[in-house]
């Protein structure tokens, strides 16, 4: 592909060279670049892409794409390539690289979201869940519907690790581009704050947006500065969408609308909205919670969800609406409710005794907050909360998620999370600071194999146990190294009689 080409539409200009340079690839990673690719310097948290550019020349990029405009790098640029070997041929300086890598991107794959329809779905909670109730829906009503979130990626039948929420721009349409060569018709996708800051999804025109809640969360020096700026984020989407389906029933409904482009719908428990769910009955049978509801207004049916609680209905509403506009029928959303199900999001371990053992990707205090309060519903005999909280992460949400598990759980396990390069130590007595002060009883235990054991030594007929913050996590990060980690395959070696500290049978 020509220079010229891929520079449509990108606020750039030609420093010097020929911008009828064939390009053969496009390259963020300097240590990845080919022969006759284009590399762009982009500009992160923690490096520079502009540090890069040598390196880049060097393995044989054939024209670059920066966005620092002082002259003693522009110099060192010019000196560079003209020696020999290096067969640079274009130098392109733009406003901005992260939006230029994602526009290049977006022509390079063949605009592939121009041949899908787009589902992006931005809060703080209940994205995983609705993008896979969406996808669940639409596949039982006949599309084929590509994925993209924390989880996982899906493409046709091939399941990937998910490295973001949303993957960097030029790995977002080459997985775009994937999914259309695949046959899809459709994808639904995770838009965390993060990608709109960082402009990922830059180039893509959603079909439909929506937005789930919000809450103070990812306010630190390598995610956003406050607040407000998370919220201006979020609100991005809908001004890059054709319609916006918004629970109308959070607090921030009005503010992250404020400016949008889109048509605007509405769901929630609201008789105010435009599809709403009436009638909630909280169901605990057979070691299972559910819930059952009516959806009233745009659609008109009875539902039953799998799923603890009423954040579990908003979630349906979510994908509810989305599915209406699709023509889905009613039927086909009544079974695929039924079978709804997501890897670590209140997810059900079966364990055949006459207690609940939950696990949930809960990992700040709103998402811990609304689990706890979701399942009191269920009138148990105890509720037992083990958690802990992960290092290089917003430190104020230690004290809180310790005061909120204090309060709203019978019994806290504080444990260990994901510490990186903390001290686990440090954070487990922030945590303890928070349940002390609002007086709730709790055990520190260390090591999560060994506190998951003691919750289930705990554990009494009726007793509803919630291990919160891995979810779907299988590894364990500590001091810069990954441990295996999968609570569930813990929770079922305990049950069967494993050794608590090596996980075998001895």
């Amino acid at each position: 592909m020509l220079l010229r080409d891929l520079l449509k539409g990108v606020e750039a200009r030609l420093l010097w060279g020929e911008e009828d340079t064939i390009i053969l690839g496009v390259a963020m990673d300097s240590r990845k670049v080919k022969t006759g690719d284009l590399f762009v310097c982009m500009e992160g948290a923690h490096c520079d892409g502009h540090e890069f550019a040598t390196e880049a020349l060097e393995n044989g990029a054939r024209a670059l794409v920066i966005c620092r405009k002082d002259e003693s790098f522009i110099g060192m640029l010019r000196e560079l390539c003209k020696r020999e070997g290096i067969g640079c041929r274009a130098v392109v300086l733009a406003e901005n690289t992260r939006t230029a890598l994602a526009r290049i991107g977006a022509k390079w794959y063949g605009n592939p979201s121009e041949r899908l329809k787009t589902i992006g779905i931005t809060g703080t909670k209940g994205k995983t869940t609705t993008s896979y109730l969406i996808k669940s829906i639409l596949e039982n009503a006949g599309r084929r519907v590509g994925l993209i979130g924390t989880n996982e990626v899906i493409i046709g039948r091939k399941h990937m690790h998910a490295l973001n929420t949303t993957p960097e721009s030029l790995l977002l349409q080459k997985y775009l581009g994937e999914m259309v060569d695949e046959g899809a018709d459709t994808v639904v996708m995770e838009v965390s704050s993060q990608a709109l800051k960082l402009h990922r999804t830059e180039g893509i025109f959603f079909d439909y947006g929506i937005f789930t809640n919000l809450s103070p969360d990812h306010i630190s020096p390598s995610e956003h500065r406050d607040f407000q700026e998370y919220l201006e984020c979020k609100s991005q989407l809908f001004r890059q969408c054709e319609i916006g389906l918004i629970n109308g029933d959070d607090s921030y409904a009005e503010k992250v609308t404020a400016g949008h482009t889109c048509r605007i719908e509405t769901y929630g428990l609201d008789h105010k909205n435009q599809l709403w769910a009436d009638q909630l009955q909280f169901i605990m049978k057979d070691g299972r919670l559910g819930v059952s509801f009516q959806v009233k207004g745009a659609m008109d049916f009875q539902a039953y969800l799998p799923l603890p609680g009423s954040f579990s209905v908003y979630n349906a509403l979510a994908a509810i609406s989305i599915c209406r506009h699709f023509r889905v029928r009613e039927s086909d959303i009544q079974r695929s409710l039924l079978a709804a199900k997501v890897r670590g999001r209140i997810e059900s371990v079966p364990t055949g005794r006459d207690y609940v053992i939950l696990i949930d990707y809960a990992h700040n205090p709103m998402a811990l907050g609304s689990l706890l309060e979701s399942l009191k519903i269920y009138h148990p005999k105890r509720l037992i909360c083990l958690f802990g909280c992960g290092g290089d992460r917003p430190v104020l949400r230690r004290r809180a998620m310790g005061e909120i598990s204090g309060r709203l759980a019978d019994f806290t396990i504080i444990t260990d999370d994901n510490p990186r390069s903390e001290d686990p130590a440090k954070i487990r007595e922030q945590i303890k600071e928070g349940v002390e002060a609002v007086g709730g009883e709790y055990a520190v235990i260390p090591g999560r194999r060994e506190a998951i054991a003691y919750c289930l030594s705990l554990a009494q007929k009726g007793d509803l146990i919630v291990l919160a913050g891995k979810g779907h996590e299988t590894e364990q990060e500590i001091g810069g190294c990954f441990y295996p980690m999968d609570e569930r395959k813990i929770v079922r070696g305990i049950l069967q009689g494993e050794c608590i500290v090596c996980g075998c049978d001895c």
